[in-house]
């Protein structure tokens, strides 16, 4: 007994002191330091909660006490930090993978990084609303923030939100007439375009010669160089251009800041900041001694320099030059990230991994309005074999080093963006992206909305060395202000290609591992959606090898590629467009299968043979397939309807019955493009959608706008897109008695069809008991209404329902050999509204605007919108607001006097804009469209309520227009707009 007592007692013993060293290594395992800074802290405080610190310089060097050993947070409170130095983050600073280190918002706050300054300003009067005051003797700034907003620097032309290049530009904005005005420009800056739209140009002027002529030197931002826009040219930071509001100018010499501010800033109350650091954070390591296993979460940087004239290092063989730099710096960093923090409006790059980084993580961010790029992984160019860096150098064949891949390590690799939204970059350098990879490898860009570019969204400048992953992004309104490129944009010209590329066809026949020697890994683009309206939606340029593309939803401007090697495109829908194959090499080994194309391929230049398989693709019409057959391509492929599922609100799915099903095609997933973040999702635009084309053309429609205009082959009756019930799966869905009727498809709110009752996926199936078995029964009904209300029986959710059209108005049309119409007469103009006309969305050409309210009909263009404008509008002012009762519209020019447009009206008290999507500033009042109608030599239309009453009371109305024809996109020659009022 004694014994068995004994032994549990030493078991006790053993239990305890194995607690004891469990319970102390658990503490130790989960010890952490905390500290927190805030502005009200100070740095003599111990950095706990209640008694802060007061800058994050006096937080890090407690932090790094306790780096590697523990785990440390540094809660960053509510607050603005003007920082007079860069946050310096080094090897000493590192975490490790138990124990990082972590910057972060405190939650529910959002603290402010800047590098600015506050200044304390008393301002006084100087002349024509402009106001002067003094500033510090070493305030250099080319950037002013007022309430946390960016102004201008005083410019001209004038700044114009609404103007494509340059927001304003003028053909004189340096010509020695406009010099002859500037006392002193010294500091001033020149901008042009290139003359290919590749880029721009930025000079600084360093003064004026004896004739008076500026001095000026830069132009360094573009590696095409070469000669200079002609007309897209503008001036900045000139004293005597500041003339308008929002301009700013700073008067160094004299240390004066001079500002024309808006009418809503009250300049006593404005908080005016400044920046003066080009970085807010950086990461500095490097290969041997590598920065590691940081987190910044949750901070909002604003306030770094303008680095322009900084933008001077080229790129290898790319059309780009850099400034290795940004608000947020990684060089020679492993496993640190920048998480859910904002970049706002800073003057250069807002985010630069350089050279060697590893792991580097970019997750749930906001980049806006950035000066330059959103962000860039770049490496060093010696890591790169044989490298050369202009268009037009080239290598010797016998000379070029065989080795695959790079040459040393000195470039970022395995790094993933997600999840970010960008937008608004470029705004002072225009040969940028919203994210730019060069010199890399195995980069990862899922999740990220980029739009509003001037030139690309994702640019990969160089094959070097791929692995890339491009995935359920969401990525349109891009090169805005440039030409000749992509939404996604790519080059090529790695060792092994040349400009004049088909001198080395053979030896790469002979020797087919060249292509890939820097393109070692394959770039894969998939599940991602693209729009690009002035250029591709994918560009692959110049020698791009190595990439499969699949499951991407494109939206507008097709797929190219160029010259290049060992491409695959599958699976992917390319609406209204098309694939366009550009001077390919002989045998490239390219493969294009189970695409849904929307027109016949746009080829270029190319070989006999165009590639390893071309085929099983799926056409709109099977003359666009016959017309690729005698170049080997797309024996096996079909044409038809593919049956899209819900187009209007981008639903690209196609159904069981599709004909591209047959082909290999696959269904993917059209819900998951772009951020997924909600505070990101709820703020990120989405692109506007294009309708099919199924038989001839359409324009666009913003998602949760009215229909822009009318759509080829998809008729648009009562401001409501339908089209015939397709087939027999349609009926069985919809029970409907048989495959007729008339399918809505989309019923905006603001439409006549939806004041009637009806919906989205109702079926029409009689007027007035009158049976309406497609669109064309539907047209000839509507022709015969006579003055009343009209009853719409339709098949709702299988039950047939009636609703009664009551505020619809009419749409009547005529025509005639000559002015004398029979139905539709011009009226002299002592019996219509005098107004006032002009025009929008696109210039016109011909005739002056005026002849459309002088009361004849000429026999001419009048003034008419150039073909293939698509969103042309015309607006009449009528000076008051009044009461309509009817709107004539007439035409000449036989094809040309068909009409096609929806007419809107608005009651604003000032000029409403053109944005007729705006449902709270315009009321849609009728869609006509004469197209389907036998061309005469004069046209005229008609729009009146069926019921006798007005129209509505409106002081605006707008004319938004729409090409007439498919293959040419003429627009409407008008000739005379008449109102009629009901008073």
């Amino acid at each position: 007994m004694k014994r068995n007592r004994k032994i549990l007692t030493t078991l006790r013993w053993v239990l305890l002191i194995f607690c004891g060293l469990l319970s102390n290594f658990s503490l130790n395992s989960l010890q952490a330091e905390t500290f927190h800074v805030s502005p009200t802290g100070s740095d003599s405080n111990p950095g706990g909660a209640e008694r802060p610190f007061a800058t994050l310089a006096r937080a890090q060097l407690e932090a790094r006490k306790f780096a590697r050993s523990q785990a440390v947070t540094i809660v960053i409170h509510d607050g603005t930090y003007y920082l007079d130095r860069p946050i310096l983050l080094t090897a000493e600073d590192s975490g490790t993978e138990k124990n990082p280190v972590v910057y972060q918002a405190a939650p529910g706050e959002s603290p402010l990084l800047s590098g600015g300054e506050s200044l304390k300003l008393t301002w006084e009067p100087f002349q024509n609303g402009i106001f002067k005051a003094k500033v510090p003797n070493h305030l250099k700034t080319e950037e002013i923030f007022v309430n946390g907003q960016r102004q201008v620097l005083a410019r001209y032309p004038n700044f114009d939100p609404k103007a494509q290049y340059f927001n304003g530009f003028a053909a004189d904005a340096f010509s020695k007439g406009r010099t002859d005005r500037w006392a002193d420009p010294r500091g001033g800056y020149c901008h042009a375009m290139h003359p290919g739209l590749w880029g721009g140009f930025t000079w600084v002027i360093t003064g004026k010669d004896e004739k008076g002529e500026i001095i000026k030197e830069g132009g360094w931002q573009n590696n095409r160089g070469g000669a200079v826009h002609q007309k897209i040219r503008f001036v900045e930071n000139i004293f005597e251009e500041l003339d308008a509001p929002g301009e700013w100018f700073l008067d160094r010499i004299n240390h004066e800041l001079f500002f024309y501010p808006p009418s809503d800033i009250d300049l006593e109350q404005a908080k005016v900041e400044t920046t003066r650091l080009t970085s807010l954070v950086e990461f500095r390591g490097d290969i041997q001694n590598p920065v590691r296993h940081i987190a910044i979460k949750g901070l909002t940087f604003r306030h770094a320099n303008r680095t322009v004239m900084e933008t001077k290092e080229p790129l290898l063989r790319s059309d780009w030059a850099i400034f290795r730099g940004g608000a947020i710096f990684f060089e020679g960093a492993e496993d640190c990230s920048l998480e859910d923090s904002f970049i706002d409006q800073v003057g250069g790059n807002g985010v630069f991994v350089n050279n060697y980084n590893r792991r580097i993580t970019i997750r749930g961010c906001e980049i806006s309005k950035a000066g330059a790029s959103g962000i860039v992984f770049l490496g060093d160019y010696q890591a790169a074999r044989d490298p050369l860096f202009n268009y037009g150098q080239t290598q010797y064949l016998e000379k070029i080093d065989r080795t695959v891949g790079p040459k040393s390590n000195n470039y970022p690799a395995d790094s993933i963006v997600d999840d970010c939204l960008i937008y608004l970059t470029g705004r002072v350098e225009k040969q940028t992206a919203g994210i730019n990879i060069d010199l890399a490898q195995d980069i990862t860009v899922r999740h990220c909305s980029i739009y509003d570019m001037p030139r690309s969204g994702i640019n990969i400048g160089d094959g070097c060395w791929g692995g890339h992953l491009i995935e359920y992004c969401d990525i349109f309104d891009t090169v805005k202000e440039t030409g000749d490129h992509g939404s996604f944009n790519s080059w090529g010209r790695d060792r092994y290609w040349k400009s004049d590329h088909r001198k080395w066809e053979s030896a790469i026949k002979q020797e087919p591992t060249l292509p890939f020697l820097d393109a070692m890994k394959t770039t894969i683009l998939r599940n991602n959606r693209w729009r690009c309206d002035h250029g591709w939606d994918i560009d692959l340029d110049d020698g791009s090898s190595n990439y499969e593309i699949y499951n991407n939803l494109l939206l507008a401007g097709g797929l190219k590629f160029r010259e290049g090697y060992g491409r695959k495109a599958y699976n992917n829908i390319m609406v209204n467009n098309g694939f366009h194959p550009h001077v390919w090499y002989v045998d490239s080994n390219s493969e294009l299968y189970s695409n849904i194309l929307m027109k016949p391929h746009a080829d270029i230049g190319m070989p006999t043979g165009w590639g390893k398989k071309i085929d099983r693709n799926l056409f709109m019409d099977e003359s666009h397939r016959a017309k690729h057959l005698s170049s080997g391509c797309d024996a096996n492929s079909l044409s038809g309807d593919p049956g899209f599922l819900d187009p209007g609100r981008g639903d690209f799915r196609v159904k069981e019955t599709s004909p591209a099903l047959k082909l290999g095609f696959v269904n993917f997933e059209m819900d998951r493009f772009g951020v997924q973040k909600p505070k990101l999702k709820a703020i990120a635009k989405a692109p506007e959608i294009s309708l099919p084309r199924l038989s001839s053309g359409p324009t666009t429609t913003k998602p949760s706008a009215l229909n822009r205009s009318n759509f080829f082959g998809l008729s648009t009756i009562w401001l409501s897109q339908l089209r015939n019930i397709d087939g027999e799966g349609e009926r069985s869905a919809y029970g409907l008695p048989d495959a007729t009727g008339v399918l809505l498809i989309n019923v905006p709110q603001a439409s006549s069809a939806a004041k009637a009752g009806m919906l989205k996926d109702d079926v029409i199936v009689a007027i007035n008991d009158k049976p309406i078995r497609n669109v064309e029964d539907l047209k000839r009904s509507i022709d015969s209404f006579g003055e009343k209300s009209v009853s719409i029986t339709i098949v709702r959710k299988q039950m047939r329902l009636n609703v009664e059209l009551k505020e619809s108005v009419r749409v009547e049309s005529d025509s005639a050999a000559t002015t004398e119409f029979n139905s539709i007469p011009l009226l002299s103009k002592s019996k219509v509204l005098t107004v006032k006309v002009s025009s929008g969305g696109a210039p016109t050409n011909n005739d002056p605007l005026e002849i459309l309210i002088d009361g004849q009909i000429a026999n001419g263009y009048g003034p008419v919108f150039a073909n293939g404008v698509e969103n042309g509008m015309l607006k009449l002012d009528l000076e008051s607001v009044q009461q309509i009762a009817q709107v004539l519209t007439f035409s000449t020019g036989h094809m040309r006097a068909r009409q096609c447009f929806i007419l809107y009206g608005s009651t604003s008290e000032v000029d409403p804009g053109w944005d007729v999507g705006n449902a709270k500033v315009f009321t849609p009042i009728a869609n006509v469209d004469t197209r389907d109608r036998v061309p005469n030599p004069f046209g005229a239309t008609r729009i009146r309520r069926f019921d006798g009453e007005p129209l509505g009371s409106f002081r605006w109305l707008v004319w938004a227009v729409s090409p007439i024809t498919q293959e040419h996109l003429e627009n409407t020659s008008f000739q005379e707009l008449q109102v009629i009022s009901s008073q």
